[in-house]
């Protein structure tokens, strides 16, 4: 249910301050003076709330969500428990902790209620408006239609409406459009602010410059998702950051610029993948073999940097110049090898010991992003310029190189140059992002679900669906709070969400 908890305990001590000042006859005044919670107070500052939830954003999308994204789109393969299951689409709904506690109960929440008591501070809720669009983002993407222009109204309305995902990213008659949110984010980080945003801020330390780069890259991203069921609108939204700057460099154009939160390296501090492969449950996944085997077949020099070396020669082995790998063939019920010989995430991904950011926008989607719209929609850029630096972006991000990455670009030219038909520049565009984007299921699903590329096979022995998965499934808790008003057609997991559908 997407009701605003976090109001409960107050309204709770409220009425029983009210009854006993009826009761006894004091001063209303002084009674409720004495019975404030201080663990519930009434406004807490912008500085405490915006690291619980810029880090709240890059949790979920690091853990369940991000890691069964991986599984679909064939980044990591499911050897035991929940990952063995989802592996073969035996996703039936549940997802109540990431849906009522990380995203509607912590995340939306918290950016609304940043946004509600801080009219003096735009600084931050400017930011809070640019999260709180990445997270209804999210929502949406995942799971289609969703509550969005009645939500997080805490009691005022306990059974949100579910709003159609088209009018979510376009806007309808009271329904303000994600594009328009981010818009109203960015119109507040130009206001003056009392209060600023510093340490606080655990990406970009107040850097407002940073936010508005967020700001403008939301919506080349937003603006990408639609661009196959609304490329009018997604040309008008990419020419509006264009016009801000050639190529997008009013959005992130550096990789110092990327929106990566990072995480810590003590126990309940790191970065999730860490704290699920290695801390908590280290026999649940390893490294997919139809993964290994199209980076094998690259050449690819960011292999080691994204998953570890095995020493032995099991079937599934990979001899490559950079060492041995070992996969785990998507959906399979074989045994998986032992633990010394699998390959699983390495550094980039999780860090030396869980410190690794999880990354949500990044320039090298900003260059891949442009390259595609250029093919796709006609929109200004060098699209084979734009792929090549999208290419280069993400191989300096894992640690290689300029050296490195000219070796590679000079002994594989018919691998990192656009050729032949637009469909095909399309394909190598988006098979060079979805290797990109190792540690954001997210945003790989994302891709594949609009376009169909790379051309992934089912995993085997797959349940519910022959196919891979076009969105998740209503969590429990929502249909059973708010079943009336949720859609009752299109909800199973092979139905395209809007975006996605032809």
């Amino acid at each position: 249910m997407t009701l605003s908890l976090s109001h409960l305990p107050r309204l709770r001590y409220a009425a029983l301050a009210l009854a006993g000042w009826a009761a006894a006859g004091c001063s209303p005044n002084k009674f409720l003076d004495v019975n404030v919670s201080p663990n519930n107070p009434v406004v807490v500052q912008p500085s405490v709330q915006l690291p619980t939830i810029t880090v709240g954003t890059a949790f979920v999308v690091g853990n369940t969500l991000g890691r069964d994204g991986d599984l679909f789109i064939q980044h990591y393969a499911g050897i035991a428990n929940q990952p063995f299951t989802e592996d073969k689409y035996a996703i039936s709904g549940n997802y109540d902790n990431e849906w009522r506690g990380d995203l509607y109960g912590n995340n939306l929440n918290g950016a609304q209620t940043l946004i509600n008591n801080n009219a003096a501070n735009p600084a931050y809720t400017g930011i809070a408006k640019l999260l709180k669009a990445y997270n209804f983002a999210l929502v949406t993407d995942m799971w289609g239609d969703v509550p969005y222009s009645q939500a997080l109204q805490g009691l005022n309305n306990i059974h949100p409406a579910f709003d159609r995902q088209q009018d979510i990213y376009e806007g309808a008659t009271g329904v303000q459009s994600l594009f328009d949110l981010v818009r109203e984010g960015l119109a507040d980080l130009d206001k003056p602010s009392v209060l600023k945003p510093a340490g606080d801020d655990f990406v970009y330390k107040g850097d407002l410059t940073k936010w508005r780069k967020v700001g403008n890259m939301l919506l080349l991203k937003f603006a990408c998702t639609v661009s196959r069921k609304d490329p009018a609108l997604a040309t008008k939204v990419i020419n509006e950051v264009l016009a801000k700057g050639a190529n997008g460099s009013a959005a992130i154009a550096a990789n110092s610029e990327d929106f990566s939160v990072p995480f810590g390296t003590a126990v309940g501090n790191t970065n999730p993948f860490y704290a699920y492969n290695i801390t908590n449950r280290p026999n649940d996944q390893m490294a997919s073999t139809r993964f290994l085997d199209s980076l094998t077949a690259y050449k690819d020099p960011r292999l080691p940097k994204f998953f570890t070396t095995t020493n032995s020669n099991p079937t599934s082995t990979h001899n490559t110049p950079f060492g041995k790998f070992t996969g785990f063939e998507n959906g399979s019920n074989a045994t998986a090898p032992a633990i010394a010989n699998r390959s699983v995430y390495s550094t980039y991904v999780l860090g030396a010991v869980g410190e690794a950011p999880v990354r949500l926008l990044t320039n090298f989607q900003r260059a891949f992003i442009l390259s595609e719209m250029a093919v796709r929609l006609g929109t200004a850029g060098d699209a084979n310029a734009l792929y090549q630096e999208g290419i280069r972006r993400s191989m300096e991000l894992t640690g290689l190189s300029t050296n490195d990455i000219d070796t590679y670009f000079a002994a594989n030219p018919t691998i990192v140059t656009l050729s032949g038909s637009d469909t095909h520049k399309l394909n190598q565009i988006l098979f060079q992002k979805w290797i990109a984007w190792v540690g954001n299921g997210y945003e790989a699903w994302n891709d594949y679900r609009r376009t169909g590329s790379p051309h992934l096979q089912p995993a085997l022995n797959v349940s519910f669906t022959p196919n891979i998965p076009q969105r998740l499934l209503y969590p429990p808790s929502e249909v059973a709070a708010n079943g009336d008003v949720m859609p009752k057609t299109n909800v199973t997991i092979d139905k395209p969400v809007w975006w996605a559908s032809n």
